[in-house]
């Protein structure tokens, strides 16, 4: 840099620039900051002058290159929650981690009033056994099995549990060994 230089750089605006004044000045004055920068192959956004013309890129899941910014990222923490149902989608698990679900979490999926008269028994090939504590239990969960087939859908997904089979409770059996006397056994002697 001369003399002049410095001298006309403490004098003021350039030559050229001399006849505006205030924000038309500081606009004139980065429109060719940005015009110079772009010619020299430098990126220049809102950011400020003199980025690099290709961002940071970073690798991403798989080897894939993705780009940097300030929004979520597969690197960031992730909840435990979000791990380990990412981990059954990549591993073929959704539809055991529903099933269990269902038999675990059945007091939240069915409320707890039902709960408390009725449990989950098995679960398979979507028929869901339940066990209710009386016939009368048994009965009041018959009439509203479509509801509990709703809750179940909503708290778990769709085609889960596509059938309730409820049943009362088991009477003792009498039947010990494998021979049987066809008759009506040992109640005849109750009084």
């Amino acid at each position: 840099m001369t003399d002049e230089d410095a001298a006309e750089d403490r004098s003021g605006p350039p030559a050229h620039l001399a006849h505006l004044s205030g924000m038309d000045l500081v606009r004139r004055t980065l429109e060719e900051a940005r015009g110079a920068a772009k010619s020299q192959g430098k990126d220049v956004g809102r950011g400020g002058v003199g980025r690099s013309a290709s961002p940071r890129r970073v690798a991403g899941r798989g080897g894939r290159r993705s780009w940097s910014g300030p929004g979520p990222d597969s690197r960031d923490p992730q909840t435990l929650g979000s791990a380990t149902s990412d981990l059954a989608r990549r591993r073929g698990w959704t539809t055991r981690v529903a099933e269990g679900s269902v038999l675990g979490q059945w007091p939240s999926v069915v409320g707890d009033q039902i709960a408390a008269h009725a449990a989950p028994k098995s679960l398979q090939d979507g028929v869901l056994v339940v066990e209710a504590e009386s016939t009368a239990w048994a009965t009041q969960l018959r009439m509203v099995q479509s509801q509990l087939l709703a809750k179940i859908a909503a708290a778990v997904g769709d085609g889960v549990v596509t059938t309730l089979k409820i049943v009362g409770p088991t009477a003792p059996s009498w039947r010990h060994g494998k021979y049987h006397i066809a008759g009506r056994g040992p109640r005849d002697t109750y009084g």
